[in-house]
């Protein structure tokens, strides 16, 4: 057994991710943030936003499909199924960019202001949700195309997920350092969580099994889980720096973090603990990742440095 950083690893043990193959994103310069899937189409999306453009892959022939242009630093970006668009939200304009998901030719623009960051589908409600501005949750009808609402926060939103069943809204407001609760319904704020001497909270996964909000903190550098149902900090554990995406594989009860400071942590997820198995080391900068439960496969965005700008794809081992 090797201790690695306070990974516990025996040797004979298979590695819990293992790099299956490298897609060349072509010339793309610069940072990548966030990363969406059409699985129908099996078409992976790549917010690329030091090149102000956005790159579609083709999963199934593993290659680079097309580079769109004449995005504004695009950071969020998602898919929404049933209308077949999408949505792509740009730091530098404030806008959210639609696009046809057919053809990927324009079809339309909400402008929100400033700062248009991650974006999620709330299928229950059939609502499009993109964080922005200085404290803002858009709320967008997809039907209509446009802007029905916005919820108030404190400060500019990082990573958030909506609940399992519907209905709450859990965002990271890293320089309220809090983690704010949002009710759909009533488009209010309706509780807020504390992280107390955490700082810098970005991203954030819901563990419904275990009745947990997961959130990565990068000052100190920590995996902390929430209670559900009584809001309170039940556990935090050292993790890897510089984080910006967090998954849960729930098929596995394992648990994915991508970070900048170059390594994938996995951890074993428990209702009161995590026990790091793996501290795997990736790229410089490489702190934006997609898990695709439907392709059972993590996807990893890494930057243009000695080599071309690629995704890195992981299979789970067993």
């Amino acid at each position: 057994m090797s201790i690695l950083s306070g990974t516990l690893f025996h040797s004979g043990q298979a590695e819990p991710l293992v790099l299956e193959s490298k897609i060349s994103l072509g010339e793309v310069k610069g940072r990548i943030d966030h990363l969406a899937v059409d699985a129908a189409r099996q078409r992976l999306y790549v917010a690329e936003l030091g090149n102000d453009s956005v790159g579609v892959v083709d999963l199934k022939e593993r290659k680079l499909l097309r580079t769109l242009h004449g995005f504004r630093e695009p950071q969020g970006i998602a898919y929404e199924p049933s209308t077949d668009t999408v949505y792509v939200a740009s730091a530098g304009d404030g806008s959210v960019r639609l696009l046809h998901a057919e053809d990927l030719t324009p079809a339309g623009a909400i402008e929100l202001g400033e700062d248009a960051d991650n974006i999620r589908i709330d299928v229950h409600s059939n609502r499009v949700l993109v964080g922005y501005g200085s404290g803002a949750m858009a709320v967008i009808d997809p039907g209509r195309r446009q802007k029905v609402t916005a919820i108030r926060l404190k400060a500019h939103p990082e990573s958030f997920q909506v609940e399992p069943q519907g209905g709450r809204v859990f965002v990271n407001v890293p320089d309220a350092n809090e983690i704010a609760v949002l009710d759909l319904a009533t488009a209010k704020q309706t509780s807020t969580w504390p992280t107390k001497n955490l700082r810098d909270n970005f991203p954030l996964a819901i563990d419904a099994e275990r009745q947990q909000v997961l959130v990565m903190f990068r000052h100190p550098a920590k995996l902390a889980g929430f209670n559900l149902r009584n809001s309170g900090m039940t556990h935090a554990v050292e993790a890897c720096g510089d984080s910006d995406d967090l998954f849960v594989d729930t098929k596995r009860s394992l648990i994915y973090i991508s970070c900048g400071e170059g390594f994938l942590d996995v951890f074993a997820a428990h209702a009161d603990d995590f026990v790091r198995v793996r501290h795997l080391a990736t790229a410089a900068g490489a702190r934006t990742s997609l898990w695709v439960p439907q392709f059972d496969r993590l996807f990893l965005a890494v930057r243009a440095a000695k080599d071309p700008a690629a995704i890195w794809i992981f299979r789970p081992s067993n």
